[in-house]
């Protein structure tokens, strides 16, 4: 980006509140169903399986919303980089509300019959498909509002909204389930997605009050747009878009691993047990809303390289004792599971992700490049939990997916070592099909980040 092509305060400060509160309202949607799966959606959508098929099945369909992220990547990138950031970030809002809110109304396998899950696996690839849009959108509003040497803190807003989101969808079941059972099961389910509504009008609203980020219009001023964007960055940025993906399996892997797989394994210890956990889970996500910002801003003083790599660290030692200390039910052995390996370590990590990211592909096909790696790059990482009961085959023995989440983390590390400096002489914002040219020094001097 050149000296001058920022937006007024006020436009940003606009900015950043939409991107955030859109962002935290279609992760709330999307990890809404992630709990629903686990509690009712078995019973009530695959009534004919066994118990444990039953959770399987919804658990499939949980799935399936993360398989449709890349898609929803590649949709919204071609046209975000084609047609502008604003409007793809009103349209993702848009089809997770609906999503959501058609999941509320859905009729049950008893009056449905199999009608009932596959309306749901469609609408919940509805939502894999907006939430796959979704980042890129409102992190590119952030970042190219606002000032280059400040971009690991301007992105860190949307994540803000992640965090708070895994907070509230986790908080609002919990209060939910206090219902009499019947009732919980009958309609009070229902409760959150339908209500969700009201949050996506209030996201719509605000997001269609802000301006075209600048450095897009700038971009699209000066140069022709590419005719298939992901095309032209996996010709010309094979080795940027690698290194991309394997920085967002890294911190894919955080969250699949501490918030899934190991919550599943503490819950084994008991009901009182899985309480404390996921009391313990939904008070580091919202530490976590703190640390983001935080680790955004030193990630613009010290380099990106250097702080994701730290939260890379962190996140593998906090594993090391993570399933005992879990299973114990101690309140103060799950705060130190929890603090270091999500307010500390995944906030170190996701606080310059997408900075990290944006300083990597040039202006006119960066949505694509961003979306397509980070979607890539979550979307496998969804998997390791399945992976890490494979190789454990029932056991409590944790050593072997302790391996596996360090070999993960540490590859997320060296490619992110390896990742080329922003401040190198050329301007990738300069042409959609990577003609670069030399700028002056004064440009990116004091703007790169340490890899």
């Amino acid at each position: 980006m050149t000296p001058g092509v920022t937006s007024k305060p006020r436009s940003v400060r606009r900015v950043l509140i939409a991107s955030t509160v859109g962002t935290a309202i279609e992760w709330y949607d999307f990890y809404l169903y992630a709990t629903a799966s686990a509690l009712v959606f078995g019973p009530l959508f695959f009534p004919g399986s066994s118990a444990a098929g039953g959770v399987l099945a919804s658990f499939a369909t949980y799935a399936a919303g993360f398989v449709a992220r890349p898609l929803g990547g590649l949709l919204f990138g071609h046209f975000g980089d084609r047609v502008g950031r604003k409007s793809m970030m009103v349209w993702t809002l848009l089809i997770m509300g609906f999503a959501t809110f058609g999941i509320g109304l859905l009729p049950t396998y008893d009056t449905a019959g199999v009608l009932a899950p596959v309306l749901l696996v469609t609408l919940r690839v509805a939502q894999g498909i907006g939430i796959g849009g979704e980042w890129g959108s409102a992190v590119l509003l952030s970042t190219e509002h606002g000032p280059p040497e400040r971009r690991g803190f301007f992105s860190s807003w949307p994540a803000m909204g992640f965090a708070a989101a895994l907070f509230g969808s986790n908080l609002t079941f919990v209060l939910i389930s206090k219902l009499p059972e019947e009732d919980f099961l009958t309609w009070g389910w229902r409760l959150p997605f339908l209500a969700s509504s009201v949050l996506v009008g209030i996201g719509v609203w605000v997001r269609l009050g802000v301006e075209e980020t600048p450095e897009f219009v700038r971009g699209r001023a000066e140069n022709r747009a590419a005719r298939v964007p992901v095309i032209t960055v996996l010709r010309r940025w094979p080795r940027r878009v690698v290194i991309g993906i394997l920085a967002s399996l890294g911190t894919g892997s955080v969250i699949a691993m501490f918030t899934v797989f190991l919550v599943a394994h503490a819950a084994k210890a008991g009901p009182e047990v899985r309480s404390t956990v996921l009391t313990g889970l939904m008070i580091a996500a919202l530490a976590e809303c703190v640390t983001l910002p935080v680790f955004g801003a030193l990630s613009d003083r010290f380099g990106r390289g250097r702080v994701m790599i730290f939260g890379y660290v962190v996140a593998v030692v906090a594993m090391i004792p993570a399933g005992a200390w879990l299973s114990s039910g101690d309140p103060t052995l799950v705060a130190l599971v929890f603090v270091p390996a999500l307010t500390i370590a995944h906030g170190a990590i996701y606080g310059g992700l997408a900075a990290f990211l944006v300083d990597l592909f040039p202006t006119m096909v960066r949505f694509s490049a961003i979306a397509v790696t980070y979607q890539v790059g979550v979307t496998i990482s969804s998997f390791v939990p399945l992976v890490a009961v494979a190789i454990t085959g029932g056991s409590s023995a944790l050593l072997p997916v302790v391996a596996l989440f360090a070999v993960v983390e540490v590859a997320a590390a060296v490619a992110v070592a390896c990742a080329p400096d922003s401040r190198a002489d050329v301007d990738l914002a300069a042409d959609p099909a990577g003609e670069r040219r030399p700028v002056s020094r004064a440009v990116h001097g004091e703007v790169g980040n340490d890899r």
